[in-house]
């Protein structure tokens, strides 16, 4: 599932007309960067969640502009329900075993595989080194488990695969993922692994001009940002 139905306040000018999937990084929106690479995978089925401007993604789509992966969507309307509220809304289209989630606005050389998680797990996240507009980072890895405090902290990068049970409980409406993760991590039912090579989060103009330098060829030596 890739979550796209954020206003993309943060984008300013960039959104106002636009969603902030279809923001151009590098000559094609984010949208297709991350469709792209679930491709790479093999990984056929994508459900993209919309939310204000939706029809432009499903025009874009329409156009045959993306990968070669079948697409189905979650419509939420202009008022996201957001991430856990549109995740568990979505579960109807999703295979109903575990599946792999990224956010529209990250861009990353992560490689996609099949979504298989741990046993005894109900999440896998994949952590970054802190970046600049993170320092203090979000959890802990030990021992290939996730944890909420621990010495050396990472971020969490937009990345995960949940499993439908992680949602079990919850009812439709309105509410955000990390209060669920929460929940399991303390359980001990979260394992993560990091990720080193390059991934941004594209959420301000700022770091989308650091992307598009990243595409040109024109940092290298890069990791998270």
């Amino acid at each position: 599932m890739i979550l796209a139905a954020g206003h993309g306040t943060r984008m300013r000018e960039l959104t106002h007309e636009r969603p902030k999937a279809l923001v151009q990084l590098g000559g094609r929106p984010l949208l297709a960067h991350c469709l792209g690479s679930l491709a790479a995978a093999g990984l056929d089925h994508c459900v993209i969640n919309l939310g204000r401007h939706g029809q432009q993604v499903r025009a874009f789509l329409a156009d045959g502009a993306g990968p070669d992966v079948s697409v189905t969507f979650s419509d939420e309307g202009d008022d996201p329900l957001e991430t856990g509220g549109g995740i568990l809304k979505a579960l109807p289209l999703l295979a109903g075993g575990p599946f792999w989630v990224a956010n529209a606005d990250v861009y990353s050389q992560f490689q996609f595989r099949e979504p298989v998680l741990p046993a005894g797990t109900l999440a896998h996240l994949i952590l970054v080194p802190n970046p600049e507009h993170n320092p203090d980072g979000d959890f802990c890895l030990i021992d290939g488990r996730v944890a909420a405090a621990g010495a050396d902290r990472l971020t969490y990068s937009g990345i995960s695969i949940l499993s439908p049970q992680l949602f079990a409980g919850t009812s439709p409406g309105r509410f955000p993922l990390a209060p669920l993760l929460d929940s399991a991590i303390a359980a001990g039912m979260v394992s993560g692994e990091l990720f080193t090579g390059v991934w941004i989060d594209v959420g301000t103009p700022e770091r989308l001009a650091e992307a598009e330098a990243i595409l040109a060829g024109e940092v290298s030596g890069y990791t998270s940002r």
